[in-house]
């Protein structure tokens, strides 16, 4: 703690800037993860329980209720409703077959289902490639502001370019100690991200199959 104290008081306002950047990026990562893993493990167990309910269901609006009441992110039940959707009628897209529509439908509600489980892992993988750099570069620029103090001083010494040195290299730990639980968390969550995506393209597909076969 000493030994930043002193390197936040003798650096300027750049190296200061990259140490609150570093920090802004550790706690917002950190948010981000926590959160993740909460919503992600919701998911986790809201699709196998609502999957099971919804096809054991006799009929289909009795299905949409048990579906309604399991999905608590929000990811499956859109994509009922985008397989029971009808288009307006004189639009382009009610020109095409009961198929191409439906097939686009749920498309889309797929596409904005696997965004909403994929938020946040571009910040994660942002801050695990740049976060490393971005304390070197505060290392090297903690460094160069040293040696020119001491240049100026007129008293350059291993043990006075020592301490400033090694208070500089606290931003290429600094960097690491971001960047590590970053990538850690965007692997982690995105296994289970690639899971949730398998299981919501089949509900799709399957969705898809038995709409087809009620329609007359």
């Amino acid at each position: 703690m000493d030994g930043f104290t002193d390197f936040w008081g003798q650096t300027d306002a750049v190296g200061r800037a990259v140490a609150l950047l570093m920090l802004v990026m550790s706690v917002a990562s950190w948010a981000l993860i926590l959160w993740k893993t909460w919503v992600l493990r919701r998911v986790g167990g809201d699709l196998p329980r609502g999957l099971d309910a919804f096809w054991s269901a006799p009929d289909w609006a009795l299905a949409r209720e048990r579906l309604a009441a399991l999905d608590r992110e929000g990811v499956l039940l859109p994509l009922l409703d985008a397989a029971q959707a009808r288009e307006l009628e004189g639009s382009v897209a009610h020109g095409a077959s009961a198929q191409a529509q439906c097939t686009r439908r749920l498309r889309q509600s797929l596409q904005a289902s696997v965004a909403h489980l994929r938020m946040g892992q571009v910040w994660l993988a942002s801050v695990g490639s740049t976060s490393p750099f971005i304390g070197l570069f505060g290392t090297v620029w903690g460094i160069y502001h040293a040696l020119v103090e001491m240049s100026l001083s007129g008293a350059v010494t291993v043990d006075k370019v020592s301490g400033p040195v090694g208070e500089a290299l606290i931003m290429t730990a600094a960097g690491l100690a971001v960047a590590i639980p970053a990538v850690l968390g965007y692997n982690l969550l995105g296994k289970r991200i690639a899971s949730a995506e398998e299981q919501l393209e089949g509900f799709a597909h399957d969705l898809l199959a038995a709409t087809q076969e009620r329609q007359p």
